[in-house]
């Protein structure tokens, strides 16, 4: 835009702040090629001593230190993630490679927000914020193909704003991090406003499922060739999940849908926590809506129960909002037929044993602990 750069020359960053001093200038031939100055104008690179590549954002206004140019250029601006998921690997040993894949996506897309969390569940992983679902699905399919990882996705969350009661405001954006009921004054959540596009055949299937995703009509406008524009107001919880999917089937895969986080408003969600054998699984526990929290402990301890192996003794699983069951499952416990050698004789035998097997297996329901495969875990946190 204007100006030059040279060696030597103290450097800032206005976008990050970060400052520090140019090492070399040069112009590509196409290979690397020194030179005493960079004008403007020029196509070339600028090397510093920097060794965080973090610290650089593209299109980011660079300016001397000293003499520093009033303002930055016009448009540059630090993306924020909107919808959040962990990437675990399926193989534990698989950690490295995916800590080095996710740190070479990061130098070609700055929107890639990861850090590292170890899970109870599913191991070493990275909690990562990404722009929007489609954006998890390119990452996705990139450490895939490129890296040839097998990963697990956890279920996509979004970020909440708490007011405590004592006055303070807290970010929570993974279950763990949600307070105790009892210090909850309110939470915010994030609004979009989304823009489907659907052919006006589908308009009834369309009104029908926006409706079902707590989503407000805002307007809409007929285009020509049979199609319709229309607005909705919706909470972007109910968009990050499935709702593109089932947009999809419900207009036979012609419809389409772009959203804008535009406000937050206060939102009724609780945290959904998990109890196997009355011990509370931190690793399954999610964030919900108050009204759906029935249907979706329901959804879960039935998963479970398919996916559990059986124990020797019979295992409650629950799912409870505070200290509120509403949702339970009973796993059967494994039985052996204690009465198969006996050939004769009073049926007070059989009685006998069988009442001792039953005394025997309700001293190990008491003392016994479950042991919880990650097959487990991956089977119901996989989205």
């Amino acid at each position: 835009v204007g100006g030059s750069v040279k060696r030597g020359v103290e450097i800032a960053f206005m976008g990050t702040g970060v400052t520090d001093a140019v090492v070399e200038v040069g112009i590509f031939k196409p290979q690397l090629v020194a030179q005493d100055v960079l004008g403007a104008g020029e196509i070339g690179y600028i090397a510093t001593g920097l060794k965080d590549i973090q610290q650089v954002r593209v299109g980011d206004t660079i300016t001397r230190r000293t003499g520093a140019a009033e303002k930055p250029l016009a448009g540059f601006v630090i993306p924020q993630p909107k919808v959040f998921a962990g990437l675990y690997p399926v193989q534990g040993d698989e950690f490295p490679l995916l800590r080095e894949a996710v740190a070479r996506l990061q130098l070609n897309d700055a929107s890639l927000v990861a850090k590292p969390e170890q899970s109870e569940a599913l191991g070493q992983g990275f909690s990562c914020g990404f722009l929007g679902m489609l954006h998890l699905e390119i990452v996705q399919e990139r450490l895939r193909r490129e890296y040839d990882l097998d990963l697990v996705v956890t279920a996509p969350s979004v970020r909440y704003q708490v007011k405590l009661t004592n006055g303070t405001r807290q970010e929570i954006r993974t279950p763990t991090e949600f307070p105790d009921p009892s210090q909850i004054a309110a939470i915010s959540e994030p609004l979009v406003e989304a823009d489907i596009m659907t052919p006006a055949q589908s308009l009834g299937s369309v009104f029908e499922l926006m409706q079902r995703h707590e989503a407000e009509l805002l307007g809409q406008e007929y285009l020509r060739s049979g199609r319709t524009l229309l607005k909705y107001r919706l909470p972007l919880r109910e968009l990050v999940v499935d709702l593109y999917d089932k947009l999809k089937s419900a207009t036979s895969g012609f419809g389409s849908l772009s959203y804008e986080l535009t406000s937050w408003r206060e939102a009724d969600v609780v945290k959904l926590s998990v109890a196997i054998n009355h011990e509370p699984v931190a690793a399954l526990s999610i964030i919900v809506p108050r009204t759906e929290a029935e249907a979706e402990g329901r959804r879960i301890v039935e998963r479970l129960k398919d996916v559990m192996p059986r124990q020797q003794f019979s295992v409650p699983l629950q799912a409870a909002v505070g200290g509120t069951v509403v949702a339970r499952e009973t796993l059967p416990a494994l039985r052996k037929n204690v009465t198969g050698h006996l050939y004769g004789g009073d049926v007070t035998r059989k009685r006998k044993l069988l009442e001792k097997q039953k005394k025997g297996k309700k001293r190990l329901a008491a003392r016994g602990s479950v042991i919880i495969p990650p097959e487990v875990y991956l089977k119901v946190l996989k989205r």
